[in-house]
């Protein structure tokens, strides 16, 4: 009888042995993978969260910039990436919800492949003009293009980015006419409207807040439920007579699709704490960013919802990246 039990006890210390030996989550660095290079709001988010990340993780977490191809170098990546809680995305509206519909061969899915983090951040964006336009307003603007079909060009950070699709649908509900002209980045976009070579742009606000202050650009408004303290005499889209014109990019964080339970909520925790950080708060007021942390439910419901709404305009305005 001993023997059995003995027997028994050995079996039982075997099953066991696995699971008293596999390591507590995180026991090694954690990687984001930024789609953008240095510098821009995706970067400046992430590198703000990370170090509060890597306190409460009890582990360091590492930005690694891919840029390219729209964001889809970094996606692909992370899609392909250990479902292990190791490997992050840091996901950009347009990106993630937005390309499904501009790109035909897409190696990744939004929904297929990703696992919701949680939402960081969200910038609104500021319609703005450069002074010699003989606009003054969101309705001035509008009837002026209606009046001169084709003659109004406005410049954006790229094509597909949240800027473009957004005066897209503009376009759509006023019914105008508005030449596009891409450049690659926020920044040279700006420095062509400032030259007065393009006459509009659509940004957000750290790439036009220092030009509206000096006077070598005029803000028409913001594409948001609310004026900017950074700029508070830039009316609202819906102050300025069109309520359904709302403009906002989000930051949120993704993981491949099947990773951990335990490890997301450590992932979430991590950047919800982050997010209450005086530094960090301090951090978005200065880039223009609003914090707005969303759990992985809320943000799930997010994704699904801009899917929708946003491949709508980018069918109807026939917007390809490929």
């Amino acid at each position: 009888m001993q023997s059995k039990l003995a027997a028994v006890a050995l079996c039982l210390a075997a099953l066991a042995a696995p699971a008293a030996a596999q390591p507590a989550y995180p026991d090694r660095p954690v990687t984001m993978i930024v789609p953008v290079p240095p510098g821009g709001i995706l970067d400046t988010v992430a590198r703000m969260v990370v170090p509060s990340m890597g306190q409460t993780l009890g582990q360091p977490v590492v930005i690694d910039n891919r840029a390219g191809a729209g964001g889809n170098i970094a996606a692909s990546a992370v899609a392909r990436a250990a479902p292990d809680g190791y490997t992050l995305l840091v996901g950009y509206s347009m990106f993630h919800v937005g390309n499904p519909s501009m790109y035909s061969n897409l190696t990744w899915d939004p929904l297929r492949d990703f696992v919701p983090v949680g939402m960081l951040v969200v910038s609104p964006h500021v319609v703005a003009v450069h002074p010699s336009t003989p606009v003054k307003n969101l309705r001035e603007l509008v009837d002026y293009a209606k009046a001169n079909p084709g003659k109004l060009n406005y410049a954006t950070s790229g094509t597909g980015s949240v800027p473009h699709v957004g005066v897209e649908l503009f376009k759509q509900l006023n019914h105008i006419d508005i030449v596009h002209v891409p450049y690659k980045g926020a920044g040279p976009a700006m420095q062509d409207v400032i030259a007065g070579n393009v006459q509009m742009t659509v940004a957000t606000p750290p790439s036009v807040m220092g030009f509206v202050q000096n006077g070598k650009v005029r803000a028409l408004a913001v594409a948001a439920k609310q004026r900017l303290p950074q700029m508070p005499d830039v009316p609202t889209s819906a102050e300025a007579g069109f309520p359904g014109f709302e403009l906002e990019a989000w930051v949120a964080l993704f993981a491949p699709k099947g990773t951990p339970p335990a490890a997301i909520a450590k992932l979430t925790e991590a950047a919800k704490i982050a997010l209450q950080t005086p530094q960090v708060k301090k951090s978005a007021e200065a880039a223009g960013v609003e914090i707005r942390y969303m759990p992985p439910t809320q943000l799930d419901a997010v994704v699904r919802k801009d899917i929708q709404y946003w491949s709508k305009v980018i069918k109807t305005a026939n917007i390809r990246a490929d």
